[in-house]
């Protein structure tokens, strides 16, 4: 009997599985490993477990927010590094012959990370379901879209300072230091300024959406789950 009761125990899915050891458990280090735990305590959470929130400690739901913010500012740093250096001189002295499916192509490369990154977070709306879950997630998504919000109003502040200061003057000062290449320097700046603005409009409202879009989906996928719940328990009670 003793042992029929100890295999019981160790088959019933609603024994509590969840280690309290500080030393065991894993801290996540990067965005990738956030969105792995956080599947871990979905799985946990989907058996029908009622852990309270408090178990993801302060600490933990920091660590998801420091993860969050480094991602976004990641991102934002790849678009800052590679945005003027399409859209400001591949596009206009180099790339400036190719046809239009190669400059969607081109153009989108500098994006990459923060489409990729954005998918991501979007994903684990699916997994948004419980108290650690919920907690976990949300930690996650406010560091990233307060990342990503502030290097939008930056980018924005940047490019609207820089045009505003770019006057034929002002730009002449600054091609002379490059000698007999001034000229060229000097009307390449004049045929890339009109573009700032839109540009730097672009690659803002992009990263704003970035920042939004995967807490559109969370709660959108959380209502989708809460009507399949209640109409569920219609259709059983009735």
């Amino acid at each position: 009997m003793a042992k029929e009761r100890e295999g019981k125990g160790q088959n019933d899915t609603n024994a509590q599985i969840i280690t309290t050891d500080s030393g065991r458990i894993y801290q996540p280090k990067n965005l990738l490993s956030a969105i792995s735990e956080i599947q871990q305590f979905y799985v946990i959470e989907s058996k029908g477990q009622n852990i309270p929130a408090e178990f993801l400690t302060l600490e933990r739901t920091l660590d998801f927010f420091k993860i969050g913010i480094k991602s976004g500012f990641h991102e934002g740093f790849a678009l800052i590094l590679l945005f003027p250096l399409f859209h400001f001189y591949l596009f206009p002295f180099v790339f400036h012959q190719l046809d239009l499916f190669s400059q969607i192509l081109f153009g989108c490369i500098p994006y990459l990370p923060l489409i990729i990154n954005t998918g991501m977070c979007s994903y684990i709306s699916r997994y948004y379901v419980g108290n650690i879950t919920r907690k976990g997630i949300n930690s996650l998504l406010m560091g990233r879209a307060l990342s990503l919000l502030v290097k939008a109003f930056l980018v924005y502040v940047v490019y609207l300072i820089l045009f505003r200061i770019s006057t034929p003057q002002n730009i002449w000062k600054f091609a002379v230091h490059f000698g007999s290449r001034a000229q060229e320097i000097y009307y390449g700046y004049l045929t890339i300024k009109p573009h700032l603005l839109p540009l730097a409009t672009k690659s803002s409202l992009l990263m704003v959406l970035a920042a939004i879009f995967p807490y559109g989906s969370v709660y959108v996928l959380d209502l989708l789950h809460r009507y399949r719940i209640k109409r569920n328990s219609k259709i059983i009670s009735a």
